[in-house]
């Protein structure tokens, strides 16, 4: 077995771009991590990153087991060049009882394959799509977070709009059906937002709500500062 804790928090199997940037973030928080591929040069590139990028020399059954690939809480499988060597990847971590098994779809009829199988589905590309097209159009929404419900949280800049005006002023409860969870003023971000805090040019607020009045409440801050 080339990894023999008992626990692992994460394992990745393929390391293309995908696979190489999701190791790399989960590396940096400190989470821990087996990451696995069929090609060499791929596995070199992490080893700067970690000590726990192996080389296999193929996906199959047996292969993954010597891997200890199993040990993994959640599995994500980011294979992109083949969909048949991506489904019977993915098919054997289910099968090798992994609680959590995530795999990449390059299409929605992949997609639609691997849940029947039984694993979580992302589409990496279209999901990159949606975040470029809201932050192109949405100029002043900065991040944001979809929740279940059709709730979201938005980082919001607030540019001169609302300066000079306290946070009870605006009023977002009342006027939009947001509440304000979290305030960035004067460079320094709270939790504990103040209702008599007098807003400035360049804050930003972090609200949570319906989608629908978020977007709202964009338009509003994009007419009013033309």
């Amino acid at each position: 077995m080339l990894f023999n804790k008992s626990v692992v928090e994460f394992g990745i199997i393929g390391l293309g771009r995908f696979g190489y940037a999701l190791t790399k973030n989960l590396a940096d928080t400190g989470k821990e991590i087996l990451a696995i591929d069929t090609l060499e040069s791929r596995v070199k590139q992490l080893r700067n990153i970690t000590q726990s990028a192996f080389m296999l020399g193929s996906f199959d059954k047996e292969a993954l087991e010597d891997s200890g690939i199993q040990n993994c809480a959640t599995v994500i499988v980011c294979i992109g060049d083949s969909i048949d060597a991506n489904v019977l990847t993915t098919l054997n971590v289910i099968s090798m009882g992994v609680k959590r098994v995530i795999a990449r779809a390059m299409s929605y009829e992949h997609g639609m394959i691997l849940e029947k199988i039984g694993a979580e589905v992302i589409y990496p590309e279209n999901d990159i799509a949606v975040r470029l097209a809201q932050k192109l159009v949405q100029s002043n929404i900065m991040e944001s977070i979809e929740l279940k419900g059709d709730i979201e949280i938005s980082e919001i800049k607030l540019h001169s709009n609302l300066a000079g005006q306290t946070v009870k002023q605006i009023n977002l409860r009342q006027k939009f059906n947001l509440n304000i969870i979290a305030l960035e003023h004067n460079g320094e971000t709270t939790t504990e937002v103040d209702p008599e805090c007098v807003l400035a040019a360049e804050d930003n607020i972090v609200v949570i709500g319906q989608k629908a009045n978020i977007r709202r409440l964009e338009a509003f801050l994009s007419k009013n500062s033309r």
